[in-house]
């Protein structure tokens, strides 16, 4: 199967630092390599309902911001969640998305879970803090959404930034960003069960 690249952009923000980051790390992909971009804010998801125990659930259809995410999704290889770091998490528009998860793992016919299994989770992000280790709450929403579905986790590429531009500023994250997509995506783990 050739990769095909699903960048999900959960900035409120069009050319933001964690896009800005993100098209670095996907200059480096092979030509042959499909890459699909959607802005989030864009196309904006419904907010989710949890229907899980009151009504049948329903393929959205191909013509809605729902439908179109859904079907972009299960076509993808590689997801990368490229969403900049607010209040220590993923913004509101990317937890949106991870949410209509839930729905599409009840959804008929989709079989959402096993086909996720096997693919790669990846996540870019940037953020106004000089310590990383403040995104924990990120890379750990994204590897356990992962651990969850039986996906590789690649790990979050993080550069720092907060005014328009300023990751450009980071020649550490820029350097790590040429060789990002080209590391090991282990199968991810969730942190309780990695001993």
């Amino acid at each position: 199967m050739s990769r095909r690249f699903l960048f999900v952009l959960g900035s409120a923000r069009a050319e933001g630092n964690t896009e800005l980051l993100a098209r670095r790390a996907a200059e480096q992909l092979p030509g042959d390599v499909e890459q699909r971009w959607i802005h989030l804010a864009e196309q904006p998801l419904p907010g989710f309902v949890d229907l899980r125990h009151d009504s049948d659930h329903v393929r959205p259809p191909s013509d809605t911001a729902t439908g179109r995410l859904l079907d972009a999704t299960l076509a993808a290889t590689d997801i990368v969640i490229a969403s900049p770091l607010y209040w220590y998490s993923v913004s509101s528009l990317t937890k949106t998305y991870l949410d209509h998860w839930s729905g599409w793992l009840r959804t008929p016919g989709v079989d959402f879970k096993a086909t996720m299994a096997g693919r790669i989770l990846w996540g870019v992000a940037a953020l106004a803090d000089e310590e990383p280790s403040v995104a924990d709450p990120y890379v750990g929403t994204l590897n356990n959404s992962a651990a969850y579905l039986g996906m590789r986790f690649g790990g979050v590429l993080l550069g720092n930034g907060s005014k328009p531009g300023d990751v450009l500023k980071d020649t550490g994250a820029l350097t790590r960003a040429k060789t990002f997509f080209a590391q090991d995506a282990p199968l991810a783990r969730f942190p309780h069960r990695t001993a």
